[in-house]
């Protein structure tokens, strides 16, 4: 395992396993085009596909015999051409400054203490708590999760949220003044994110607006926990974020019922992370009005310079932080990597192979593709 050619590739082989800690990716099934022989400053081209709009009825379909079908005007299917530039990404990067690059540095007699660890327990996860590998493999999963919910954040600049375009959407449906302070709430009105009125308003929208479900039928959303704390408060909605579904039968003991897995730890009973044969399993999330929910820690906080009457004290043109939560159909994001995708990379400079030093480096460009297809929804902390 100390040969230069078989510790990157089993340090580098974890940068892909997933992690129920950062879910967006998995969440958002991004569209992703792979071209091995491309390099940073180069393109990689995605499909953005569109619906044609007014089907038409029964009547504007119906072809006679003698009529010609091939005609000058027929259509292809309506798509644009996204280019995405790659670029190169490194990490770790300096813990004070995410601009600065940084390595990451292991003593060679740390390593072969491990090793022996790994070979005598064959505990993936102990071995890399014990070298802090760990700690690489999280900055990883960390920032590549943060790029998605970055990307779907984009969708604000399409303005308000409606039933014809996406965008953004602040409770009660207000829409940013020119100047601030930009959003008023006077007296009786709520800044929260309401299940009874919100929300049925952007499942509404997104379904007048054509955004495609996924292949389960519903949209998603992933919430702040602030955000879904305000969520919590309403009773219905509740009663079905603590019992998410039935659970799963455990295939080697199919006599239990399917929530004895809750108990158990078999799997993801309830729409939590569980584990099979030492494994995280990713959460399923829960169904409510429409939608999947899943929560993630790893949203950027927002913040906007609002008026709330109904804080106590009263918000007077203050700076005030929202906890978002981003709704999404399917084809919202696309990925373009090129060369060997992620991957562990040594710097030789070894100082006499005393020590092994390394990064993670991707060639990859993040875009948005339908900017339609997302509400970002925010709920005002107070």
């Amino acid at each position: 395992m100390w040969i230069d050619n078989d510790f990157p590739k089993l340090l580098g082989a974890e940068l892909y396993r997933p992690h129920p800690g950062y879910i967006i990716e998995m969440a958002v099934e991004p569209v992703v085009v792979h071209d091995f022989a491309k390099q940073p400053g180069q393109t990689v081209q995605l499909d953005r596909y569109r619906f044609w709009g007014n089907p038409g009825n029964k009547d504007s379909r119906e072809r006679t015999a003698d009529q010609t079908l091939g005609t000058a005007s027929s259509r292809n299917i309506v798509k644009d051409k996204v280019l995405v530039n790659l670029k190169e990404y490194t990490g770790p990067a300096d813990p004070t400054d995410a601009t600065s690059p940084s390595t990451f540095k292991v003593a060679r007699e740390t390593l072969l203490t491990a090793q022996r660890l790994l070979l005598d327990t064959g505990n993936l996860n102990v071995f890399h708590q014990s070298i802090g590998s760990l700690t690489l493999l999280d900055d990883y999963r960390r920032w590549r999760d943060r790029v998605f919910a970055d990307e779907l954040f984009k969708a604000e600049a399409n303005g308000v949220a409606s039933d014809g375009q996406g965008g953004y959407y602040f409770p009660g449906g207000q829409a940013k003044a020119g100047g601030a302070p930009f959003l008023t709430y006077g007296a009786g009105v709520s800044a929260k994110f309401d299940v009874k009125t919100d929300l049925l308003q952007v499942v509404k929208d997104m379904r007048k607006r054509n955004v495609p479900t996924f292949s389960d039928g519903y949209y998603r959303c992933i919430a702040d926990p602030t955000a879904m704390m305000h969520l919590r408060q309403n009773d219905a909605f509740r009663e079905i974020a603590r019992y998410a579904g039935n659970g799963m039968v455990n295939p080697m003991s199919p006599e239990q019922a399917p929530n004895a897995n809750f108990f158990q730890g078999m799997g993801p009973a309830y729409g939590q992370a569980g584990f099979v044969a030492g494994q995280p399993v990713m959460p399923t999330g829960f169904l409510f009005e429409g939608v999947r929910w899943f929560e993630s820690t790893n949203l950027p906080e927002k913040s906007f310079q609002v008026s709330i009457a109904d804080a106590t004290p009263a918000i007077v043109n203050t700076v005030t932080t929202a906890a978002p939560m981003l709704f999404f159909g399917p084809q919202a994001v696309g990925v373009g990597i090129g060369g060997n995708n992620a991957q562990i990379l040594l710097n030789n400079n070894d100082d006499f192979s005393r020590f092994i030093i390394m990064i993670w480096s991707l060639f990859a460009g993040f875009e948005i593709l339908n900017k339609d297809f997302i509400t970002v929804a925010y709920s005002f902390v107070y």
